[in-house]
């Protein structure tokens, strides 16, 4: 496994016993089968970064981790809702997270986590087209994780219609989504050229062994 380069904690989330995790929002229920563990009389989540891009950019050693209590996401390709669980302890009940996701069959697979959490608005449309769920409010975050070939402008058309001014945003960049034939360090350096006419990039980690040929960016509306 990896080196961890540091364990630093962020808002909402913890290291217990060397492993990642979030303090539960919904107690005594798991997700996708994740070891609930209880400390000083509080319910936690491990978070596992074999199933999660950015448990897996925390570990290693991301510097920057944006979210917070009370947070306002739009959720780019939200699945069936692993990340978004986590997302949803860290940003409380006070927060809320809209969840795009394209696919009719893995939205349903998100529909009782949204029911028991109360903060995950599951939406089922294409995130290429922002204009057919423009009803959202701005937001404080947009986080992407739609493997297709476009997906910065897929980030960045999403960030131009609801993240608000000094906004942030984080992707999840699969270089062989973008191209097979080229070295993940070279798409990672033509994506960036192309978010960094938006946003100025504020970290920026590699994610294998947790997740193959796949980096993570976190970002900050310019």
């Amino acid at each position: 496994m990896s080196k961890i380069f540091n364990r630093k904690t962020f808002d909402g989330v913890f290291w217990i016993n060397g492993k990642l995790a979030t303090e539960n929002l919904v107690k005594g229920k798991s997700v996708y089968d994740e070891k609930l563990v209880k400390k000083d009389g509080k319910e936690y989540r491990l978070w596992d970064p074999t199933r999660s891009k950015p448990a897996a950019a925390i570990y290693k050693g991301l510097d920057v981790f944006p979210i917070h209590k009370g947070m306002k996401i739009l959720y780019l390709g939200i699945a069936s809702g692993t990340t978004s669980s986590h997302f949803s302890d860290i940003v409380g009940s006070k927060g809320i997270i809209y969840g795009i996701e394209i696919s009719e069959r893995v939205l349903r697979e998100i529909l009782g986590i949204a029911e028991d959490r109360k903060n995950i608005v599951p939406i089922l449309s294409d995130a290429r087209m922002p204009e057919d769920y423009s009803w959202i409010e701005n937001v404080d975050l947009v986080y992407a994780d739609v493997a297709v070939p476009d997906m910065s402008e897929v980030l960045i058309r999403n960030c131009k219609y609801f993240l608000k001014e000094n906004g942030y945003a984080m992707i999840a960049i699969k270089s062989r989504s973008i191209n097979v034939s080229k070295k993940p360090q070279i798409v990672y350096k033509e994506e960036r050229e192309k978010l960094e006419k938006y946003f100025n990039v504020i970290n920026f980690v590699v994610l294998d062994p947790f997740e193959k040929d796949h980096g993570f960016f976190v970002l900050k509306k310019k």
